[in-house]
């Protein structure tokens, strides 16, 4: 019995050992938001496409995401903010990409292409991704009526949600990584 409560020891020192040369040798590191950067304002969202209200379901789905994280708290307006979350949306395109017999799409291609900004409060950029991509493709429900179909409104939400973890992660490691940098006119890809 003493040998195999030394042996798990004796492997859980093995395995935090080998973790933490692999992260050293990878550059890889446990990344934790700097004590001041704690709250985040999220201007509403710009829309330079024809898709009318989509920046709605965009910014909710990017609150949502932000409350469910944990990590920020939001606040409502820039003067109470550590950083300042701007989005643009530039492209919202919807393309077929199969045709049955009769030339009715079956298969549908959702791209929404957003310009993401996090600044501080006075507008010095934090990081910025200017064309960041979220992509579905999808059986069209029109086309037939199954389980494996969806409307081009639930494509939308499904694109949202993936860009808003996308973004919440961004924002996450770039504040990590941008903790030990004093210049506030970084730009961090």
């Amino acid at each position: 019995m003493k040998k195999i409560v030394i042996l798990s020891f004796l492997f859980g020192l093995l395995l935090i050992f080998s973790i933490s040369c692999m992260s050293s040798h990878y550059g890889l590191t446990i990344q934790t938001l700097p004590e001041n950067i704690k709250k985040i304002y999220v201007k509403p969202f710009i829309n330079n496409t024809n898709q009318f209200g989509f920046e709605t379901k965009f910014m909710n789905s990017v609150i949502n995401e932000i409350i469910s994280d944990g990590r920020l708290s939001l606040v409502n307006n820039e003067v109470e903010a550590d950083g300042v979350l701007i989005v643009t949306i530039k492209r919202y395109i919807l393309q077929s990409l199969t045709y049955d017999s009769n030339m009715v799409p079956e298969y549908k291609l959702l791209v929404v292409i957003a310009s993401i900004a996090l600044t501080y409060k006075d507008n010095s950029i934090i990081w910025i991704e200017p064309n960041m991509e979220g992509v579905q493709i999808y059986l069209d429900s029109k086309k037939m009526q199954n389980n494996n179909t969806m409307s081009e409104e639930y494509a939308g939400e499904i694109v949202c949600d993936k860009m808003s973890r996308n973004i919440i992660r961004r924002i996450v490691k770039c504040f990590g990584s941008i903790a030990s940098i004093s210049d506030k006119n970084v730009l961090v890809k």
